[in-house]
Order: C-alpha cells, then structure tokens, then sequence
C-alpha cells in the first residue's frame, strides 16, 4: 500500500475544496482522495444538527437513569453490570484503554486516515450519541497530519474492530502514540504539537469510537481501488501478450461476447479490440495454420470478465459500507428509541473480501502462465527466456519463478477467511466474521498480483522488440512505450528486480487504465 509523507498529506490538506461528511455521500473516490492525497474534510452543518440531537437523547436517558447497554451498563458479557452515574464517563476512558490490545506492525498511514474519515462519516450521520467534538477531532487529526499508530492485529470484525478502533480513541483522548510530522509521539504529544486537545469522554463516547466496522472497510476500500487499477492494466498486458505470442485476434470478436451476456466479459473484449486495432503483428500471422491458441490468450474475456464483475460486486459492498453507522447502540432521536443491535458485524464486507481474494488471485495465475508461455521458446517462437544471448545469458528465465512465488502464495492466501469463528467475550460473541484478516489479505493478494502483472509487461515488452520492425495494435504500441520509459530493453543479463519494482509502480499508478480507457474511445 501506498503511504504518503506527512508533508505532502499538510500540503494538500491546504489546497482544493474540503470534502464535506454527513454520513450519506461518502464516495470510494473521496476516500481515496483523503487517505492517499489528503484532501481536506470538514464536518457538514446538517452532520453537526443530527448529532446534537442523538447527543440529547443519550443525556435525557442517562439523567432518568434508564439501563441502556454501553451507556449504563459494562460491556459484551459484562452488559448485566448496573454502573452508577457518577461512573459513567470512567466507564467510557476504561473501554477505550481495556480495548487497546493490538499487536503487530503499525497499520500504513493510508489505512488509519481511510479508518478515521469513515469513522468521522458515520459518526455525522448522527445515530451514535456522541458529540460534534468528537467526528471534528478525527477532522482535525486528518487535515493537520495527526495520525494515530494503530497495530495491525487484534481484531475478529464481529463487535466492531475493537482492538485496532480503540488504539485510535487511546490517542484521540491523548494516551496513545501518533505520528506527526513522520515522528511517533505519545501521550498527546502529536496533538498537542498541532494545537489540538484531547477528547474527555462523555457516556457512549468510547463505545462509538471503538464498536464500528471502520478499519476493515478502510482496508477494503483501498485493496477494491487497487484491484480494479491491477485488473485493467491486467488487460493492457494480456494484449502485449497476445501481440508477443501472435495470437489471434478473433476470440475477442463481439459476436461471441453476445451469445454470452455477461457484462465483464463484454468489456474485457472491447477493451482487447481497442488495444489490438490497427496491428501489423496479427496480419502477419494470419496464415499460420495454427487453429487456437491456449485459453490464457483465447478465453482472456471470460476470465478477466468474470473477475472484473466479481470486484465489482465487492465495490458495491463496500460503497455501502462507508455511509454505514456500525457501532452499537444506535440512537434514533425522533423516535426517542436507543436499540441495540448487532450493526458492527462485518460478515457482509469479510465475504465480499474474500471473494476480492480470489477474482485477484485467479488473475495473478492467469497472468503467470502467460509469462510463461512468453519465456518458453519452443511456444512462442521468440529467444528462449527472451534472452539475448540464450545460454550464455538467462534473460528473464528468474523472473518467471518470482511470478510463479507469488501466484502461489496469493492461493494461499486465498483461503477464506470469513468461513472461520472463534468465540469470544465469554461467548456473547459467539459467531464473528474474521473480516479484518479478509481485508488484510486482500490488500496482499493485490499487491503481489501487481508485481506479477509487472513481470507480464516486461516479458510482453521484450517480445514485442523481438518481433520488430512489425508494430503492434495502436493501443498496445502506447503500453509498450510506456514500459520502455521506466525500464529499457534488456541487451545483456541485469538483475530483475528493480526493472520489476518500477514496471509496478507502473501499474499502481492508473497510467496503463487510462490508456485503455483512452484506447476504447478512439477505437470502440
């Protein structure tokens, strides 16, 4: 994942118009905007009115004395306890610090600014109880470059994300470590450094800062807009494949996509039509006797169709997710109602991730046995391993085995996590969703199918300057260029990987998407 430095996150903070939260319009773009670019956010007029209001309901039934779970009584198994009202703040400090039992390595700063813009989102939609105060610290921690260390594991997504959310609230009521200005401080050092005071808690405060979904749909929300940024420039590289293997052009033709009405299909095979338009390469093959090609090259549409549709589906759930309120009670003001319920249960994201896992994984192996089809000399007719001097230089030969390293591991990976429980809480919890670990994978799945897409280029690339002075569709021609601008030909054995970094920063970057996208208008 990509992490920012704090000066960029402060400059951009000072520019651009503020996104503003309300609890209904928080879009995967505007998260990514925030978390990545640091876009600037500030609490919405009509946010701050509902909350209020939630907030009067909350104090109206502690005054009375009425038994309400979190707010008067303690917590999961322990929600039978009756808690005096002199105690009913402490209660919320004890949580908060109790909670607090993450290990790990630190999550990356994206993560934790992706988790408090939709914590402060859920917050503005004013069902928690909870003071405006508290959704504008988040504000002001994400436009001032306060960023809470949050350990990476801890959580079973089922009553929330307890352990990671609640190192997140050590640190906004100035107990815990944050980063500022790159430098990790503690005890509200980093806020105090920004002008900043720390929370002091008031009834339901801890429990809504804690009891919510938000760190797996942070994780979520990033590893979709990189899955779907992996997956097109999957497609870009496909087609320098099949241009590298002189495949044929015409499983990609849009009558066989008609007979079979799945969308992704249908735009993975518009996509490849674009990029292949106007190549020289498949005219001059097109007299090669051979029949078909392996389904890695023919049924491109139908995998990389199916799984574009399935990280589609897991956007939308994700989508939903970030105008979600998850923490639990909720308080609903015009009917004078405090429920409890069990809204902090991540099965729906922890599914939809591990249904990411796999559409991603799949296009990872998919990718990998094109590359070898690419190194293997006696198939693809090009220098064995493409080198330049086959035997006494390697080429590429290595670069494959990272490719196959990796396509293994995401299968591993791949394993779902949200089929998996452990009870907890004395087993009030008796049935959670795992969704956090669902999410983490994710993000590596995606991650290491961008370097295997990287390696694909390269190899594709390198064909591509064998079959010279043939130039390939006019959409391909840019792909190719564009990986020679970060990395040039191979003419004598040089290590791999830092060619293999740079193609993937190529591809994280969206500049292989806006090409085929580019290539799709000119050429539908």
């Amino acid at each position: 994942m990509h992490t920012p430095s704090p000066r960029s996150l402060l400059h951009a903070a000072s520019t651009g118009t503020p996104l503003e939260l309300d609890g209904r319009h928080l879009t995967l773009d505007a998260v990514i905007a925030v978390a990545r670019q640091g876009r600037r956010v500030r609490l919405a007029e009509p946010a701050r009115q509902a909350m209020l209001a939630s907030r009067t309901l909350v104090q109206d039934m502690v005054a009375r004395g009425e038994t309400v779970y979190g707010i008067t009584t303690g917590f999961g198994a322990l929600a039978r306890t009756h808690i005096p009202p002199a105690q009913v703040r402490q209660l919320q400090v004890n949580l908060v610090r109790s909670h607090a039992a993450g290990v790990g390595p630190p999550l990356p700063t994206e993560v934790v600014r992706a988790t408090m813009l939709i914590q402060a989102n859920a917050l503005a939609a004013g069902y928690s109880g909870v003071r405006p105060d508290v959704a504008e610290l988040l504000v002001s921690c994400l436009n001032l470059g306060v960023h809470p260390v949050v350990p990476a594991q801890g959580s079973v997504a089922a009553s929330g994300d307890l352990a990671p959310l609640a190192h997140i609230g050590l640190a906004l009521i100035g107990e815990g470590p944050a980063e500022v200005d790159g430098v990790v401080l503690s005890d509200g050092e980093a806020l105090a450094r920004r002008g900043l005071r720390p929370l002091d808690l008031e009834p339901k405060e801890g429990l809504a800062l804690v009891n919510g979904t938000q760190v797996t749909t942070a994780l979520s929300a990033l590893a979709v807009a990189d899955a779907l940024t992996t997956l097109e420039a999957a497609v870009v590289a496909g087609a320098m494949s099949v241009e590298a293997l002189r495949g044929s052009h015409r499983p990609f033709a849009a009558a066989i996509q008609a007979v079979r009405p799945q969308p992704g299909q249908a735009r993975v095979a518009t996509w490849l039509r674009a990029l292949l338009a106007g190549s020289q390469v498949v005219v001059s093959h097109q007299d090669c006797g051979r029949v078909q090609d392996p389904y890695t090259l023919r049924c491109l549409p139908q995998v990389l169709g199916a799984c574009l549709d399935a990280v589609e589906h897991c956007r939308a759930v994700v989508a939903q997710e970030l105008n979600a309120v998850t923490d639990n009670p909720l308080c609903f003001p015009d009917q004078r109602l405090v429920l409890s319920g069990g809204n902090f249960h991540a099965q729906p994201v922890a599914l939809a991730m591990d249904g990411l896992k796999a559409a991603v994984a799949v296009v990872a192996g998919f990718a990998e046995r094109r590359i070898y089809l690419l190194l293997d000399g006696t198939r693809s007719g090009l220098s064995p391993f493409l080198s330049p001097d086959p035997g006494l230089q390697s080429g590429l030969m290595t670069a494959q085995n990272t490719a196959a390293a990796l396509a293994s591991e995401n299968k591993v990976l791949a394993h779902p996590a949200s089929v998996d429980s452990l009870p907890t809480s004395a087993g009030m919890e008796d049935y959670v969703s795992m969704g956090t670990h669902a999410a983490r994978q994710a993000a590596a799945i995606v991650e290491n199918t961008g370097r295997v897409i990287a390696i694909e280029l390269l190899c594709a690339a390198q064909g591509l300057d064998l079959l010279r002075p043939l130039r390939p569709g006019r959409g391909v021609a840019q792909a190719h260029e564009a990986v020679r601008r970060v990395v040039p030909p191979l003419t004598a054995d040089r290590p791999p990987a830092p060619d293999i970094e740079r193609v993937a920063d190529l591809v994280r970057s969206g500049t292989l998407g806006r090409l085929l996208r580019d290539a799709a208008r000119r050429d539908p």
